[in-house]
């Protein structure tokens, strides 16, 4: 067997980090020039100062699908997007079981306030 030449591995590892960067930076100045500096889930605004803290969300988790529309992102601040991929890992831990529309099932099933009109029926009003 041949030695393996550690070099190369290092080359092959740090050419992929590149196409990474390059690839992220840019879908993300399209990004941040299609849509508006705002994070799409709690509507905080960004300016030149702090736009480092907006980054590009896929919607599909797929970072390899951006198409020149943009319509696979959606711009998140840092806090929201990474709320986004913790519901994300809890939907795939079995957190939640996704319906057919790939969304959480059904919540709660009880209506507390379904027999409402008949419990207030029988009691007197104010007039």
């Amino acid at each position: 067997m041949a030695p393996k030449d550690p070099s190369k591995l290092d080359r092959i590892v740090a050419e992929a980090r590149a196409a990474a960067e390059k690839r992220e930076q840019g879908y993300r100045e399209q990004a941040l020039k299609i849509y508006p500096w705002i994070c799409g889930r709690c509507a905080r605004e960004f300016t030149h100062a702090n736009v480092r803290e907006l980054t590009v969300h896929h919607r599909d988790h797929n970072h390899h699908n951006n198409p020149p529309d943009g319509s696979n992102w959606e711009l998140l601040c840092l806090y929201c997007h990474d709320n986004e991929h913790q519901k994300q890992l809890e939907l795939e831990a079995g957190g939640g079981q996704p319906g057919s529309d790939g969304k959480r099932g059904k919540g709660a099933t009880h209506s507390p306030f379904a027999d409402l009109k008949s419990m207030l029926a029988g009691k007197p009003t104010d007039s």
